[in-house]
């Protein structure tokens, strides 16, 4: 059985649960200029600016992580490793490989790490720095625009499961927490995306519910008002 939270999630909540990655607006190290960063296959690149934080120069080491639901190397970064200057920003590319057309849109990660060269006299003394993990977005070329893929999500109970599909061609961001209307049984999603074409299976104790009530966040990861999605009953 899930933990129980209150009936109404409080935004603060939402706000963490929504991001990929709690960054603090005064950590050291290498701050990316978006928390998420959007390639779009019909210009096959897009880049971003990597602010070096620090009060001393260091190696910003950029990498890819793949979410384990999709493993395909999609992108290359240039440059991989980079000396950035203390206040001074790199600007990384991200390439799209050479692919056939996207149907949906696909999730990868980055994770943006600075290194400070050793210091003469330092020892083993090691200087850590903040390790920056965001989220990468795919996007079909042409594919429109949908400012609440949510609304797509497909909810459904058997028995004592609640049922999401997403037949839509977006990734959905939304809190790992969605309440049951009436009764505010809390379910966790485990993760804070859904993929296209995915399905997720969640344990309920209650299948009294009519609704599903979700915290959905933007593309770039912004919470906004929740929304009461209706739930089927499967017979």
């Amino acid at each position: 059985m899930y933990p129980r939270f209150p009936f109404q999630v409080p935004a603060a909540f939402v706000a963490v649960c929504v991001s990929f990655t709690c960054v603090s607006s005064h950590a050291a190290g290498m701050v990316p200029e978006t928390p998420v960063v959007v390639v779009d296959q019909a210009s096959g690149e897009a880049t971003v600016n990597v602010r070096n934080t620090d009060a001393r120069p260091a190696l910003l080491y950029s990498t890819i992580e793949h979410i384990r639901e999709d493993t395909a190397p999609l992108l290359l970064l240039s440059p991989p490793v980079a000396r950035v200057e203390p206040g001074k920003s790199q600007q990384v590319r991200f390439i799209l490989r050479d692919v056939e057309p996207l149907k949906t849109e696909r999730l990868q990660r980055v994770v943006f790490e600075g290194i400070s060269p050793r210091q003469e006299g330092s020892g083993a003394q090691v200087h850590l720095t903040v390790r920056q993990n965001i989220p990468v977005i795919v996007r079909p070329a042409n594919l429109a625009i949908d400012r609440t893929p949510w609304k797509r999500l497909v909810w459904s109970v058997a028995g004592k499961q609640v049922r999401v599909s997403n037949p839509s061609p977006y990734v959905v961001r939304l809190s790992k927490a969605v309440n049951l209307i009436p009764g505010g049984v809390t379910l966790d999603l485990q993760r804070t995306y859904i993929l296209p074409g995915e399905v997720l299976l969640l344990t309920t104790p209650s299948t009294l519910a009519s609704h599903v009530r979700l915290f959905p966040a933007t593309t770039y990861g912004f919470a906004v008002d929740s929304y009461d999605a209706p739930l089927t009953v499967q017979k």
